[in-house]
Order: C-alpha cells, then sequence, then structure tokens
C-alpha cells in the first residue's frame, strides 16, 4: 500500500477558470434608514474549473527482492543504478546440499523408471502368452498388471520429487521479474541469506521499473466525484522548473482513505528520456466539472460565522439568512447549495452586521 502523508486542511487548492460564466444582473437598492446594497442574482450553473494538489511520483512497479532457499551469495552480476531487462541473472546463490538432493532424486527416478520398464516388459509378455489356453493363468496376469502399476506410481511419484527439487535448484538463480533499474544492494559474495534470514538493508535487491511511473494524488472528499470526464491533467515537478508533463487519470481508488477524508488517484507518466524519478514530489493540475445543482453567487456574498455559512437574500422585501454550502470557486464566484433558487438576489458584499427582516426598498 502506498502511503502519502498529506494534511489536507493546509493543502492550497488553487483554481484556474475553464469557462465564461453566466452573467448575473445586478441592482442598487436602499434599506429603510438609506443604506445602500449592490444585489446580484442567483444563477444555476456549475462552475467548471481546475484544482492544484501535491502529488508524488512512484516506480510503476516496485519489487523486493528476497532469496527462496538458504545458501551462500556466490555472486552478484548488478549494482545500485544497473539497468536490467526480465530474465536476466541477478545473483548466483550456492547451496550444495540441494544440488544433491536433487542429483539423489534424479537416480531414485531413474531407478524407478528401469523397474517400471521391467514390470511393464514382464506384463506384457505375460499377456501375450496367456493367449495361448493352459499357458499361464488368469491370476498370474492380474498380479503382472498389479505389479506393473505399483511400479508406474512409484515411477511417478519419484518425478513429481524431481521437479520438486529441480524447481528447488532453480532457486539458487535470481532473476529480474520484469525491466527496472536496481535502486538498492544489500548483499554481497559470501553472505548467507534466506527466507529467515535478516538483512541490513532488508531485501538483497530492489528493482524499480522507471521507463513507466505512477503520478500519485490524494483528491479531497469535496472533489472526487466532480473529475472532468476528459481525465487529462498537467503537472510539473519542483526539480524540473519550466517543463510540464501531461498524461489522463488511469485509475481511482473508489473509497475514501479514513484518515484524511481523500481518495487515491493515479495518472500514468510514459518517462521519456528517464527524466522523472520515483519519489519527485510534483503539482498536479486536474479538471473538476463541479455540480449541476449547484447555484452561483458572488463569493463576496457568502458570510462565514463561527457558526454557520450563508448568504443574504432579499425575500419579499425584506433580508434573509440562507443557509449554504459552498461547492467550487471560480475566479470570484463561488458555488452554493441551499434554498435558492434561480433569479433570486442576495447582496453582494455581504456580512454579519446585516439583520435579518431588513425592510429594502
Amino acid at each position: 500500500m502506498h502511503k502519502h502523508i498529506v494534511t489536507l486542511g493546509l493543502v492550497g487548492l488553487l483554481f484556474t477558470a475553464c469557462h465564461e460564466k453566466a452573467p448575473q444582473k445586478k441592482a442598487v437598492v436602499k434599506d429603510s434608514k438609506g443604506k445602500k446594497f449592490e444585489l446580484a442574482s442567483v444563477v444555476n450553473e456549475p462552475l467548471s474549473s481546475s484544482i492544484q494538489l501535491p502529488a508524488v511520483l512512484e516506480a510503476y512497479q516496485r519489487v523486493s527482492i528476497y532469496p527462496r532457499v538458504n545458501g551462500f551469495v556466490k555472486s552478484v552480476s548488478v549494482d545500485r543504478g544497473s539497468v536490467v531487462h526480465k530474465g536476466e541473472v541477478l545473483i548466483t546463490l550456492d547451496a550444495p546440499e540441494i544440488i544433491q538432493q536433487y542429483f539423489a532424486a534424479q537416480s531414485k527416478y531413474l531407478q524407478a523408471k528401469a523397474v517400471f520398464a521391467a514390470s511393464k516388459d514382464n506384463y506384457e509378455r505375460t499377456l501375450a502368452v496367456s493367449e495361448t489356453p493352459g499357458t499361464i493363468s488368469a491370476h498370474d496376469v492380474e498380479v503382472a498388471n498389479a505389479r506393473m502399476a505399483a511400479d508406474s506410481a512409484i515411477m511417478n511419484s519419484e518425478l513429481a520429487n524431481l521437479r520438486a527439487l529441480d524447481a528447488t535448484r532453480s532457486y539458487l538463480t535470481v532473476t529480474a521479474p520484469f525491466d527496472g533499474v536496481i535502486t538498492e544492494r544489500n548483499v554481497h559474495p559470501g553472505a548467507l541469506v534466506g527466507p529467515n534470514t535478516k538483512l541490513e538493508g532488508g531485501a538483497m535487491l530492489m528493482l524499480e521499473q522507471e521507463d513507466r511511473l505512477r503520478l500519485v494524488v490524494q483528491v479531497p472528499e469535496a472533489y472526487s466525484a466532480q473529475l472532468s470526464a476528459s481525465r487529462q491533467v498537467s503537472f510539473h515537478v519542483n526539480a524540473l522548473p519550466g517543463k510540464s508533463f501531461a498524461g489522463a487519470i488511469s485509475r481511482q481508488a473508489g473509497s475514501l482513505n479514513d484518515r484524511y477524508r481523500s481518495e487515491a488517484v493515479e495518472v500514468d507518466v510514459q518517462n521519456v528520456g528517464h527524466l522523472l524519478k520515483p519519489g519527485m514530489y510534483a503539482e498536479i493540475t486536474i479538471p473538476v466539472t463541479g455540480s449541476a445543482h449547484a447555484m452561483v453567487v458572488p463569493a463576496s456574498a457568502v458570510v462565514t460565522s463561527t457558526e454557520k455559512k450563508y448568504v443574504v437574500a432579499i425575500r419579499e422585501g425584506y433580508t434573509r439568512w440562507i443557509d449554504v454550502q459552498e461547492g467550487n470557486h471560480h475566479g470570484d464566484s463561488s458555488e452554493v447549495f441551499g434554498s435558492l433558487n434561480p433569479g433570486d438576489m442576495v447582496v453582494i458584499h455581504a456580512n454579519d452586521e446585516i439583520k435579518e427582516g431588513v425592510r429594502i426598498d
């Protein structure tokens, strides 16, 4: 499981415009004391925008290579930074007892095979002779057949044992499971290794695929359902100023992280020229679509108090506080959700000094 420490409350979400929003009607009114208020109409339109979030590049595949059998390291063919290909020999182990067990099993199999061949030949000759009446009884044929079947079972058992030891012997040669780069090496010739042997650095080797990377970003809960259908994203890394990279969202976790209330999203990146490296931090720009049910008001119309968020709407000639929840932001506009309808008029520069129930002319 990938671990990414992201304090969502401190992550700055930056928004850029994607299209022109519908025009809002404006008006200027006065209260009973002559104080002027500038109003704007509520518009029903989702705010498509983009969010910028921190992300991290990871190897597309990353594997720790451990020994499957006990043995001494005979040779190490690679070092940190070595480029390897699938099937290439990385480490050779030496375990004489495994080799001897293999040859012993091979001898037992060859012996069982010879015994089976003899019993099979005996059965076939017995069966052929039995066709002449009065020469061999049916019981003798059955005994020969049973002997052949038993010897066949023994031979197959020895063959299975030989194959198992052959597989164990193959573990003495450690090969690369995929193309990649060796990023860690923790063993040298002469070291004793095994499945239960603890090495100072952990695994014998660490192999990472770097020609293709994963860009992993934690998308906050509020935006996880608003990812653009185009799924196209762009990103840049601090280590390469002035360079921008593009990609598309390849997969989403489908559930939220319990701790940060965010969804892990991955972008597959073709690392042409190996400019990018696993572990680099990036800033990714992701388009979001907004909600089709959202109402749009000027950002300054939303009042945030210690208890709630609300807008000051004009209803039947009086000010009314309408509780809202905010969605996307786009320039000087905000999506809000609450008891508002398209065409409602709200105070543009609202604050908590505007009391509810004030008469508006």
